[in-house]
This record gives structure tokens, sequence and C-alpha cells, in this order.
């Protein structure tokens, strides 16, 4: 069977950075090709130039075995080329129906003819089973509902190739479900889709075949039937991943924060706990369990309505929170390296006001050497990194102010397998060193594998409670559900 796509020696430049050479990809009509690959492969910009977003400098792109040309993302979309990206890319002041053909209005006499339009939505919908009318505001849908129209609006432009960009982010399990279940009509349709994720569960439950990129160069591809995970992760990261959790020994000491029956009206209550000196403390629940909540007030960006929260002598420096969405609250994504890390720490950079550009300069420049962040040099902004590097300088932030408690919310969230090894291995430093650090993860293995004790939640309250030695998956998804 030939190929429907087929992408060959894609070569992408940005200010003589290479971010792709040599890339080649083949996608299938009626098959599911996983694209694997750290933050900072090519991913992106792959997709981008597939999305006629960017231009390729060298290679050749073919569709059907015919050589193509994409110069604005119009053109791709009438080569049939779709895109559902993570950001949930949709109109929250328009309704449904009218999401669906903002690209191409429905016209009748030079006028949008809205029952053409209405009556072709409702079409589109049912094709896909979804369950909410066509009339409806899309601020009124839930993220999973935002991606079936994203899906949907593909299919309304008669997309042949539909691309996935990391679309179950910011999704529960039950929509994930939901979801694949889509992706696999649209499979069977006749489809070729390019699916894109950082969760290898979801990649062998979803895909049929599998395409891995490495520093912008394809290294791999082929049946993931005929692969395991842990070689496609060695394929990845060019070595072998034996250590993703590097969970260090420390010695736990004395109190760094105590919280007694804290409570935040419709959110969480009664939630007590204690943080020590030289320990990592997880807190595991699904989603709305309340957990960024509890995050939120530890950190004062929102006020307890019960209860009392207590930081010790030890914890003089105070907290510091990273957190879950790293693009819109952790960075400021136009500023630079330099400016995002200084940002914090202005008093001890400016003490008179002004801010040395030498100091800042120099503050960068030690925590990408720390935090191995890889970029072209401290003034390169935010926006330009990959998310696990934009997660490194999140963090590198915050250390750099020289906290005794962290607070990290989702930490690894949408990042590749090599940048959560460092994420992690910094945490453990953190916490080796006398720190204290709050893990909230709904990975239960980043659970089990960092915290030397872990708390579970669910809707809003405490279910359990569980040392390093006694927690296994069975029970914290247990006190977790309502099972």
């Amino acid at each position: 069977m030939s190929p429907l796509v087929t992408l060959a020696g894609v070569r992408k430049s940005f200010g003589g950075v290479r971010a792709l050479s040599d890339a080649t990809l083949e996608l299938y009509a009626g098959s599911i090709t996983a694209l694997i690959g750290e933050n900072g492969a090519g991913k992106s910009t792959l997709v981008k130039i597939l999305s006629g977003v960017h231009q390729p400098d060298g290679g050749e792109i073919r569709i059907a075995g015919e050589p193509v040309r994409m110069p604005r993302p119009d053109a791709a979309r009438r080569l049939g080329i779709g895109v559902v990206h993570q950001e949930c890319l949709v109109f929250d002041n328009l309704s449904v129906a009218e999401n669906l053909f903002v690209n191409a209005w429905p016209a009748s006499r030079g006028a949008v003819d809205w029952r053409s339009l209405r009556a072709r939505a409702e079409t589109l919908l049912r094709e896909l089973d979804a369950d909410f009318p066509v009339d409806v505001p899309a601020s009124r849908l839930s993220i999973a509902q935002k991606h079936v129209v994203q899906i949907a609006r593909a299919l309304a432009d008669d997309s042949r190739v539909l691309i996935l960009d990391e679309p179950t982010a910011s999704l529960s399990q039950r929509e994930c479900v939901e979801l694949f279940r889509i992706v696999r009509k649209l499979r069977d349709a006749g489809r070729a889709l390019l699916f894109i994720s950082h969760k290898f569960e979801e990649i062998y439950e979803l895909a049929d075949r599998y395409a891995v990129f490495r520093d912008g160069v394809s290294v791999s591809a082929g049946l993931l039937s005929e692969v395991r995970s842990d070689e496609l992760i060695r394929l990845m990261v060019g070595r072998p991943v034996a250590q993703l959790f590097p969970k260090l020994e420390t010695q736990i000491g004395e109190e760094l924060l105590r919280v007694d029956g804290l409570g935040r009206s419709g959110e969480f209550e009664d939630v007590s706990l204690t943080l020590r000196r030289g320990e990592i403390l997880g807190i595991y629940g699904l989603v709305g369990a309340g957990r960024t909540e509890l995050a939120r007030t530890l950190f004062g960006l929102q006020r307890a309505d019960a209860g009392t929260m207590r930081l010790s002598a030890a914890a003089g420096a105070g907290c510091a929170l990273v957190p879950e969405d790293r693009q819109t609250e952790g960075a400021v994504l136009p500023f630079s390296i330099a400016a995002n890390i200084a940002l914090p720490n202005l008093a001890a950079l400016a003490p008179r006001g002004w801010c040395r550009s030498a100091l800042e300069t120099g503050l960068a420049r030690e925590w990408m050497d720390r935090l191995a962040i890889r970029a072209s040099g401290p003034e390169q902004a935010v926006h330009d990194l990959s998310g696990g590097n934009q997660q490194k300088v999140v963090i590198a932030k915050w250390l750099a102010r020289k906290p005794a408690i962290l607070i990290l919310d989702e930490p690894t969230k949408g990042i590749d397998v090599g940048a959560k090894a460092a994420v992690h291995r910094v945490t453990s430093e953190f916490a080796r060193a006398g720190n204290g650090v709050i893990m909230i993860s709904s990975d239960l293995p980043e659970i089990l594998g960092m915290s030397d004790r872990m708390l579970v939640m669910r809707r809003g309250r405490v279910r359990g409670e569980f040392s390093r030695s006694e927690a296994t998956s069975e029970k914290l998804l247990k006190a977790a559900s309502d099972a």
C-alpha cells in the first residue's frame, strides 16, 4: 500500500538553529501514525510545515504521489490537511455550527445560508455521534467537546489527513475514551491520522504505526506492534532511560509546614497535612479532586475559608509555586529566558530599582547550566523553546529565589520522557538539600516513584495517606475513585 502523504528530506532552520534536517514521514489512509520524540525533536515544526504555517528550506512533500506546496494554512486545508490543536482553537462567542464553517461560510445570493449551515453542522456532528446541539455557544462546551468541534471543522473542510497534536493533555480518562472512539471511526472511514502524544499507554492503545524523531532527524518508523516501549524511549533519547524517577535518599528533618482543617467553599474542605525538610509529599487525585485549588491556597493566590496554615521558622524563605499551566501562569512567553528568571528575583537583581543586565544574564546562564535548558542563549524568547525547556525556565526562576518549599502542580504534564527525568532530578536534589516539596500529579508512576509520603484527594477531601513503602497503584486508585 502506498502512503497518502510522504515527506522526504525535509529541512527547516530558524535563525541558524536547525529544527529539522532530513525529516522523513509517511502517513497511510486508514491508519493512525504516532509521532514520537522529545521536546525539541522537531515535531511541532513538522506539524507547522504540514499545515502551511512554515515553509521548508528543502525536501519534498507529496500527497497521493503528487508533489505539493503549501505556502499558507488555507492551501493546506484545500489539499485536505486538518489540525486538531491541544489549545482548542474555537471561538467561544460563536455557536458550534458557526465554528464548524468559520473557514468557509455556506452562502446563497451573497449572504450566509444559515439554514444550510445548521443542517450541514448537524450532519457532521451526527457522523461523529456528538451529543451536543449545534446552536449552543462554544463557551459552554467542555475541553473534550471543543476537540470534537475541531475534528468536525476538519471534516467540514473535507480533510483526508488529520493531525492530532497532544489532544488528551487536558482531558479526563472518560473524555479520552470518547475521543479515541471518534478517532478510530475516522481511521476506519479511510482517513490518515497523525497522533502526537507523550503518553506511551495512549500511543499503544490507539496507534497502528510509529515514527520517531530525535534532534530534527527521523531515526525510526514502522508498525507499532513490532516495537516495545523501552526501545521507543531509547530511540527518542539516543540512550536507555534506566531511571526515569531519579529519587535520591534524604534525611527527613524538622517540620516546615503544618496545615489543619483547611477549606475553601466549593473547592476543598478539612485538609490537614505536614511537610518536613528533605521530604517530597505527593498529592494524587483525579480531575476535579481539588488538588490545584489546594496548591493555589497554600501559595497564597487565594484565601481559605476555614482552618489554619503555619510555616515554621525554618521555612523563612517561604514557598514557590510551579503552576499547572506554564504557558499562561508560569512564564511570560514573549519575554526572554533571562527576563523570566529575573522577575521573581528583582529584589536581589535591582536593589536600587534598576536591574543590572550583567547580573540578570549571569543568573540566567547559571540556571540554564544547572537545569540543562536547551536554547541559543539567555536572550532567547521563552515561546521559542520546547515545552520541556519552558517548564525548566519556570522551575529555574523559582529555585533562583531559594525557597524552602516548592509546590509543583503537574510538573511534567505535556513534556517528554527525557525532560521528565531532568525535572525529577532537580526536584530530588532540591529536597536532598534540606527543603520540602509538594508534588501534585495525576501521573501514578510519577507519584509512586518520587514521593516519600502520599496523600490522595477525592472530591475536595483527603481520602488516604500512604508511606512510600506501603503505597501501590491499586491502593492509590481505590482511594482516588468512588470504588
